[in-house]
Order: C-alpha cells, then sequence, then structure tokens
C-alpha cells in the first residue's frame, strides 16, 4: 500500500501543475496595444494581461528618424520600436531619443547618445490613446527643480504617412526652485511638425 499512496500523492502533484497552468494561462494572456487602449485598468474593465503586444505593428509607423522646425529651431527625434519590456507585465513600446539645433547652429539638448536603458527612463512611450489616434509617451529633459517632464502625443493621419506632428504637454507639479525664466526643453503645448528622414 505505500507505493499506492505514493503514486496517488504523484498523481495529484501532477494534476495540480496541470490545473495550475491552464489556470495561468487562460486568466493571464496576451492582448494587443489597441485593446488595452480601450479598456481601463483603473475601473478594472481590462482582461488579466501578461503581456501587451502590438500585435497589428501600430508602433511600426513611428519607427524612424523625423525632423521638423519651430520657432527657429530644429527638432529631430528618432524612434525605435522596443519588444516585451518591463517586470511584472510585458509590453511593446517605442523609445525616443531628441536633438535641438538652436538658429545659431549649437545644440542645446541631445540625448542621441544614450542607451536604450536611459532612455526608458527619459523618453518612452505608454500607449494609444482611447480613440487609437495619438500615441502618448512620457518626456524628461533632464531639467531638475523645474517642471521640465510631461507627456507627449505623436499622431500620424493615415492619408499622410510620412508626416507627424508631435505636442508636449508638462506635467503640472511643484517647483523646488524659482523658474520664472525657465522653457521647458520641449515647448510646452505647440505643434511641431515633423517629416521622416
Amino acid at each position: 500500500m505505500p507505493g499506492l499512496t505514493r503514486k496517488i500523492k504523484i498523481m495529484k502533484n501532477i494534476l495540480s501543475i496541470i490545473c495550475f497552468t491552464v489556470f495561468t494561462a487562460c486568466t493571464a494572456q496576451t492582448l494587443s496595444l489597441e485593446t488595452i487602449a480601450q479598456c481601463s485598468f483603473n475601473d478594472q474593465t481590462c482582461p488579466p494581461v501578461t503581456y501587451v503586444k502590438d500585435i497589428n505593428n501600430s508602433l511600426n509607423k513611428y519607427v524612424g528618424t523625423w525632423k521638423g522646425t519651430l520657432n527657429g529651431k530644429i527638432y529631430e527625434f528618432n524612434f525605435i520600436k522596443k519588444e516585451n519590456v518591463g517586470e511584472t507585465r510585458k509590453w511593446d513600446r517605442l523609445i525616443g531619443r531628441l536633438k535641438i539645433t538652436n538658429a545659431n547652429g549649437l545644440v542645446e539638448f541631445d540625448s542621441f547618445n544614450k542607451t536604450d536603458i536611459e532612455l526608458q527612463k527619459d523618453f518612452r512611450g505608454f500607449n494609444f490613446q482611447k480613440d487609437l489616434k495619438a500615441y502618448l509617451m512620457s518626456f524628461f529633459g533632464g531639467r531638475l527643480g523645474c517642471i521640465d517632464y510631461g507627456y507627449t502625443y505623436l499622431r500620424i493621419k493615415p492619408e499622410t504617412p510620412n508626416l507627424m506632428s508631435i505636442n508636449f504637454h508638462p506635467d503640472n507639479d511643484i517647483v523646488t526652485q524659482d523658474c520664472s525664466n525657465f522653457k521647458t526643453t520641449l515647448p510646452d503645448n505647440q505643434i511641431i511638425h515633423l517629416t521622416k528622414q
């Protein structure tokens, strides 16, 4: 009988592992960026997900180098797509690099030499807005004390795939120094029109 008891315990363990695997596979799944954009984690209408994937390749149209001018400055952006990043929940997202050159040819800001790891903190994508017309990224210009961080909205119209507009909105928060002459790295709430290079 001891052999039979041991076999029953082994069978119970195997059954438990199978049940756990099936339960995990059913409750945690891969969903598209679009599906997650149209639900809300805050009010818990999103299904359980372990990987938010760019199933429809919607990020691909943003990938590459884009240039534009505003108020005499040249803005050059470079976006790359990173897949399967994150700790507990994996995401496909964009990370960005930015170079700003003023009218005199002087470089005012340049993150092109930063590593992908550094950019994950400074200029990284979240997801599409609920209407799927804009892709939202967080941006930190590196100036501490004043509000040089916030959200950028990237928009590409289907009829003009080589043109993009980008708009920055600072995250209104507490400043820790005199910021009376301060200007954000990206112009606040102004549209920069970009052309794909």
